[in-house]
This record gives structure tokens, C-alpha cells and sequence, in this order.
């Protein structure tokens, strides 16, 4: 399973609760982390500076990389992880491999736009890895058992191109809320989390 766990929760009261539950399931999650405060100060800057989105996507990056460092010196259990060969090996290891995007997203030639966040990404790491499950943690409660891809993203909830990746990535998705960390373990086992669907027969935005 991989859990996306995005930056705006670096200042709230759950991060480390859910740490602990995810470091509890240690040897079977992945971590993909947003890029939060740091992501925030490529955008600012970006406005005062005028870097095009090129040079912002690959700063990005480097934000979700920097939230991954904080989260690792929180949960002795997480390990930073750059390449798909050392992710499984802190699987095997019965770790928490805490994703740092750069290599891998700039090896596969990714979209450098601020369409594609760290959600998209989640849902790209899920298919080249295999993962059959990925979990996207956002604040909000969604009490649908199935919430549509699209409706996800006129919300603003997630990126534009995240109903093509998951798509393409083959894995279920589903949503849960900052307080739902003690029922991660439950959810490895049955769904009891909102499930992410996309409409049959839509086909989901290409990539810019």
C-alpha cells in the first residue's frame, strides 16, 4: 500500500499519530510525502521572481524530498527512498520507505506542471511499483462509500491529472481524513475508507 501524506499536515495535530500507525504496518507501506510548507515557498517565490514552471516542478520536487527529511526524523522506522530498487529494499527490511521523487519523476519524463502534484505522483508510484492500494490522507470528511475522480478535482481536492493516473496506475484509491490514523490497520485488511472511482466509459485527461 502506498499512503500519500501531504504537506498541509506538517503543522497539525495528527502527523505523528499518523506515523505510528503506518510505522506499525512497517515492511507493507510506502510513503509519499507532499511538499507542504516547502512547496508554499516555490510558490511564493515563483510569483516574486518569475521562474516558469519548469524550473518550479523540479523545486517541487525538491519540497516533497525536504517534507520526506522532517518526516524521517520523526519515526525512527522511515527511510528516505529515491529509487524503486530502494524502496523494496526497505520493504524487505521491514521499513517505511519515505519516497524522494526527484530521480524517478524526472526519469520518467513527467509533466513539469503545477497539474501534477504530489496526488499524481502517489498514483504514478502506485503503478510502477505494482501497489494494488493507495490511500490519499485530506482534511475533509467524505461520508459517500465512492467519491468520482473528476468530482475530486473540481473540488480541489486533488490535481488535475490525477484521475489519469490513476487510472493508468491499476490500483484502488481511497480517501481518509486526518483523524482516521488508528483505523489504518483495519483498513490493510477490508475497505472502510471512501473509494476514489472514475465514471465508466470517461477517459481521463492526457497529460500536457
Amino acid at each position: 500500500m502506498i499512503v500519500k501524506l501531504g504537506g498541509s499536515h506538517a503543522g497539525g495535530p495528527h502527523l505523528k499519530d499518523w506515523l505510528a500507525a503506518i510505522a506499525a504496518e512497517a515492511g507493507s507501506i510506502a510513503i509519499v510525502p507532499g511538499g507542504g510548507p516547502f512547496a508554499d515557498a516555490v510558490r511564493t517565490a515563483q510569483a516574486g521572481i518569475g521562474y516558469d514552471d519548469r524550473a518550479a516542478h523540479a523545486m517541487a520536487l525538491m519540497a516533497m524530498a525536504q517534507f520526506g527529511s522532517a518526516l524521517e526524523s520523526l519515526n525512527p522506522a522511515l527511510r528516505l527512498a529515491a529509487s524503486r530498487s530502494a524502496i523494496l529494499r526497505a520493504l524487505k527490511e521491514r521499513k517505511v520507505p519515505v519516497w524522494s521523487p526527484e530521480r524517478m519523476a524526472r526519469a520518467a519524463a513527467l509533466p513539469e506542471t503545477w497539474e501534477l502534484t504530489s496526488d499524481s505522483l502517489a498514483a504514478w508510484l502506485a503503478g510502477a511499483l505494482g501497489a494494488t492500494r493507495l490511500v490519499l490522507v485530506k482534511h475533509g470528511r467524505f461520508e459517500a462509500t465512492t467519491v468520482d475522480a473528476d468530482e475530486l478535482v473540481a473540488r480541489g481536492v486533488v490535481d488535475p491529472l490525477f484521475p489519469r493516473y490513476l487510472g493508468e496506475s491499476g490500483a484502488r484509491a481511497w480517501l481518509a481524513a486526518p483523524t482516521d490514523s488508528a483505523s489504518l490497520a483495519e483498513g490493510l485488511q477490508r475497505p472502510i475508507f471512501p473509494e476514489i472511482v472514475q465514471r465508466i466509459g470517461k477517459r481521463p485527461p492526457a497529460a500536457k
